[in-house]
């Protein structure tokens, strides 16, 4: 009989395995779970060489799993000032005033819609203050920023541009650029000129990060991009990825059947803790840019359009994928939007049952919810983007929707009584990547979210776990603390179903184990 690298006692494990609900101890051999029980029962996978770790009545749950995440692109997302604490024009203008140069630039990030208070996004609020120097500030939301006027000039920018998707350099009535720039391929215009972190400071931030997500109990990480897969196949050559990653790239507007081969030929493409797993598509943008795609206009006239010009040739792209075996992931965050794939979904027949899942549904109404279970297509949802948000609806996302479609948001409790696979994320750098806020908030979600209620203890659970296995198609070896399942394992000091969400928002992490290495110890 082998012999176990580790070896876990004095356990609560919660096991969400319904052959055996619960367990004491634990037995790990070559990164996958090979015994499960009480102390008696790994006894014989102990040898000289195990590590033997008594957890003293920690609380282990199968490892958390972050199902929509950017950890290798947010890199450079999340570089430069963080913004995410301004809340008005005059906090802003003071952040930047004081804001350190990074080669000369002003680069901030995490900048919430509402901070401008209600008025449109314009470089001649904060010009005065730059200095002169070039400023890129994302939003909050990924999907749009603001540009300084010297920073318009160092990208070629000067008048509106044209483009294959859904994307706006936004010019005043003169056709000059206000520096408010909408969707990836307006953004990239500026951001591509932007000083780029080098290599070794990306090597270094990307452990740095990965340690830290572990921290929280994240043993995994659905990545919604193609991210710089040399680089995380570097870091995993010659070390441990202390969260397990798995690439989704992107698909965009424009693509021909060469570039979905392409996509199709990335698919398996890997190393320990990594894998390139499906296609990521974006039906439309986000509610406070203005582009997500609505059934009926927001309150500025807007969100009437898809991100793809021709919705048909995006249901194209995903036959094409899935013809090939590939599962497919679409951003949709308006009710169009959402409708359009799952109207995808049901041309593809029976055989797209389980294959395919929506990213964001931040307001669905609700003849959809029952559509997302008879599909079999998983809602990846995240909670802690309902923070953005206030409860009396005086926010840019709940003002622009108004009342009624406001009052539909993240409905996650809704889905999961609908039958859905609801897996939970945090959308990092979008929202704070600590997974414990993610079962919190969905426990109990915040802003115009916070009038319906949350998920269990046990749903919250569940969607860091056997739904997010469930959405990746993984079932069949992760999301259990079952034998021959991976050993991806993290241990609380509280039961985080049963705990108040407070406290599991708080909750000391004692271990994270993934592929059956320690990657955290705690206190």
């Amino acid at each position: 009989m082998p012999t176990a690298d580790l070896v876990l006692l004095g356990a609560q494990a919660r096991t969400l395995d319904p052959d055996r609900p619960h367990a004491t101890a634990v037995a790990v051999a070559d990164g996958v779970i090979r015994a499960v029980g009480d102390e008696g029962d790994v006894r014989d996978w102990r040898g000289p060489a195990t590590e033997v770790v008594d957890l003293g009545g920690a609380h282990l749950v199968p490892g958390l799993v972050d199902g929509h995440s950017h950890p290798v692109w947010g890199l450079e997302m999340a570089t430069g000032t963080d913004l995410s604490a301004v809340t008005d024009l005059a906090g802003l203008r003071a952040a930047l005033a004081t804001a350190e140069r990074v080669d000369g630039w002003v680069i901030g990030f995490g900048l919430d819609h509402n901070a401008f208070q209600g008025r449109p996004i314009h470089r001649d609020l904060v010009e005065d203050v730059l200095g002169g120097a070039p400023a890129f500030l994302r939003l909050y939301d990924g999907h749009s920023a603001l540009a300084g006027g010297a920073a318009l000039a160092a990208a070629g920018v000067a008048g509106p541009r044209a483009f294959s998707q859904r994307a706006e350099v936004v010019c005043d009535p003169d056709g000059r650029p206000t520096g408010h720039l909408v969707e990836h391929a307006a953004m990239d215009l500026v951001a591509d000129v932007l000083p780029r972190l080098p290599y070794a400071a990306r090597r270094a931030r990307l452990l740095e990060l990965l340690s830290a997500m572990a921290a929280t109990g994240l043993t995994g990480a659905h990545v919604m991009d193609g991210g710089d897969l040399e680089l995380v196949g570097s870091v995993a050559e010659e070390g441990v990825l202390p969260v397990r990653l798995r690439f989704a790239p992107w698909c965009m507007p424009g693509a021909d059947r060469d570039a979905l081969d392409e996509l199709v030929a990335l698919q398996g493409r890997g190393g320990r803790h990594w894998r390139v797993g499906g296609v990521k598509f974006f039906m439309d943008g986000t509610v406070e840019g203005g582009t997500a795609w609505l059934e009926h206009a927001d309150c500025h006239g807007q969100g009437t359009d898809a991100f793809w010009p021709d919705p048909e040739a995006y249901t194209a792209a995903v036959r094409h994928l899935h013809a090939a075996g590939v599962r497919t992931a679409t951003h949709a965050i308006g009710d169009a939007a959402v409708r359009h794939v799952l109207d995808t979904v049901a041309s593809l027949g029976p055989d797209g049952y389980g294959a395919h899942r929506v990213e964001h549904i931040e307001s669905a109404p609700d003849d959809l919810l029952p559509r997302f279970a008879v599909l079999g297509v998983a809602a990846s949802m995240q909670p802690p983007h309902t923070a953005y948000t206030r409860a009396d609806g005086t926010d840019e996302w709940s003002r622009r929707l108004g009342a009624e479609r406001a009052g539909r948001a993240w409905r996650l409790r809704d889905l999961r009584e609908a039958g859905a696979t609801v897996a939970l994320g945090s959308d990092w750098p979008i929202a704070h990547y600590d997974a414990r806020a993610v079962l919190a908030t969905a426990r109990a979600p915040r802003g115009a979210a916070s009038a319906h209620p949350g998920l269990t203890g046990l749903q919250a659970l569940e969607g860091c776990t056997t739904h997010a296995a469930r959405a990746a198609g993984e079932s069949a070896r992760a999301g259990r603390i079952a034998p021959g399942f991976r050993a991806d394992l993290t241990a609380f000091a509280v039961d985080p179903v049963e705990a108040p969400a407070d406290e599991v928002a708080e909750a000391p992490v004692r271990l994270t184990v993934t592929g059956g290495h320690v990657v955290h110890r705690g206190d």
